[in-house]
């Protein structure tokens, strides 16, 4: 080693500075601000006047819900495998870091000659070792502009993280709540199974009684027969849930909250959204597109730097020895080289190439200003299905009184012998039904604040996952033969 830095002390010193001075030549292609294709508008609809939290989920109060969603931020694989991307992209970006650099390597060699001459041998032993380093002047910003690039994907890479995990915690917020539905509609249809069979056995009676047909007692038969077929749905649909929830947090399908029971949370006022700007700025699915946009301007950079001469600095130092290695490191030979390229004709390779970097930019642009639509669009979307579905809940719930007054009025009338069955029958279906209907009506509205919550939210803070490895000697049991 203490050969090695006599060595490379005695390179030439202007060979050296020379590099030195190349590497600042060039100049970095700055970052542009893309023009903006639409009109941002000043205020949303509605503006809501709850402070929004960064775990947005924890709004609805709900300890196992916030459970499954930090669980699953941590545990779901979908969501390791957009942190291993951005290890990916960002080992790549490193890797253009070094190209900024001049690049330097070392060889050693040694020999040994035979030769015999008048009966006596002579053996010559040559020591050489040498140092060859090169170096390309970034004369038009291309290399600057490729690691430019480079680290705006990792950017956008990380964007992708928060947009993945804002959309698996509205998924696993969505499944929970649904989850809470399905257990409810088993409970009505438990209910109405029982509600039904009490009414088939006074139908039955009357029947008996001569003051009912038998007609009667097929309809009211039919009519457990499709409570009972409701409840076996709402008990798939309870155990599908379940599978699916499972998965999501990163576990085996299983049937962990089977019985649990979940409550349709009340909702808090609506959250205060702010600006228009605020809400796009704190979108990482915005802020993605918009370091694509740059990410291409400067991939067009470069496209432009290459129709340009290329410069490349190339330098060789090498010593040699013959008779011992204390002496390898006393004589030098150094070189100093610089090879310039221009493109001549190439048949408009390289002018193609900028026009199809030209559109790149134009798509990236194009995309940017569609999802900034769809973010808006989602935004106020939201906001108006909650309003039209808080309204909607009403109105069930108005009709639902008016259901149970008719059915009740029906049924004493038919006890009385003053309406016939079928009064009674199409007032219990339309009773019954409008309790199914407010069930998934509630959990509907949920929905649509998650649906806003979702629109509005920024990243959090998220833990990065340690790197999976195949380990030796490892039994997984799912492999071919």
């Amino acid at each position: 080693m203490y050969g090695v830095m006599r060595m490379l002390k005695r390179i030439n010193k202007q060979m050296i500075m020379g590099l030195l001075f190349l590497t600042l030549v060039g100049c970095k292609h700055p970052l542009k601000e893309p023009d903006m294709l639409i009109q941002i508008p000043d205020t949303f609809t509605t503006m809501g006047t709850e402070p929004m939290q960064e775990k947005w989920w924890r709004a609805f109060d709900d300890n196992e819900l916030n459970d499954l969603i930090d669980q699953a931020l941590t545990n779901n694989f979908d969501l390791q495998v957009a942190w291993d991307r951005l290890v990916q992209t960002r080992a790549l970006a490193e890797q253009t870091n070094a190209t900024l650099w001049p690049q330097a390597s070392l060889a050693g060699e040694v020999g040994r000659t035979r030769q015999e001459a008048n009966g006596a041998v002579n053996y010559t032993s040559l020591y050489s070792v040498g140092v060859a380093a090169s170096y390309e002047v970034d004369l038009w910003s291309q290399l600057r502009s490729t690691q430019q690039a480079a680290w705006l994907d990792v950017e956008a890479q990380r964007d992708a993280i928060d947009t993945a995990a804002i959309t698996l915690a509205a998924s696993i917020a969505n499944t929970w709540y649904q989850l809470a539905e399905a257990k409810a509609l088993a409970r009505i249809a438990r209910d109405q199974i029982k509600t039904n069979q009490d009414v088939l056995k006074i139908v039955t009676v009357q029947w008996r009684k001569g003051a009912a047909g038998a007609a009667d007692v097929y309809r009211q038969r039919q009519l457990v027969a499709s409570t009972e077929a409701q409840l076996i749905t709402a008990e798939e649909t309870v155990e599908l849930l379940q599978y699916a929830l499972s998965v999501l947090i990163g576990e085996k399908p299983g049937s962990s909250w089977q019985q649990t029971s979940i409550e349709l949370p009340t909702l808090p006022p609506i959250p205060k959204l702010g600006v228009p700007t605020d809400v796009l700025l704190r979108r990482p699915d915005v802020r993605q597109s918009y370091r694509q946009v740059q990410a291409a301007d400067q991939r067009l950079a470069i496209a432009i730097a290459d129709q340009y001469p290329s410069l490349r600095i190339s330098a060789y130092a090498e010593t040699t020895s013959t008779v011992k290695v204390s002496d390898l490191f006393d004589d030098w030979l150094a070189n100093l080289a610089a090879n310039a390229v221009q493109p001549i004709f190439d048949k408009d390779l390289r002018k193609a190439e900028v026009r199809r970097q030209e559109a790149i930019v134009s798509q990236r642009i194009h995309a940017w200003s569609q999802t900034i639509l769809d973010a808006l669009e989602e935004v106020e979307s939201a906001i108006t299905r909650e309003r039209q579905q808080k309204q909607l809940i009403k109105n069930l719930e108005y009709r639902l009184e008016l259901a149970r007054l008719t059915y009740r009025r029906n049924q004493e009338s038919y006890m009385k012998g003053q309406v016939d069955y079928i009064r009674v029958l199409e007032s219990l279906e339309s009773l019954q039904a409008l309790e199914r209907n407010i069930a998934t009506a509630r959990r509907t509205f949920i929905q649509r604040r998650i649906d806003l919550y979702r629109s509005i939210a920024g990243p959090c803070e998220l833990q990065q996952p340690e790197l999976a490895q195949i380990r030796e000697n490892a039994n997984y049991g799912i492999h071919p033969e």
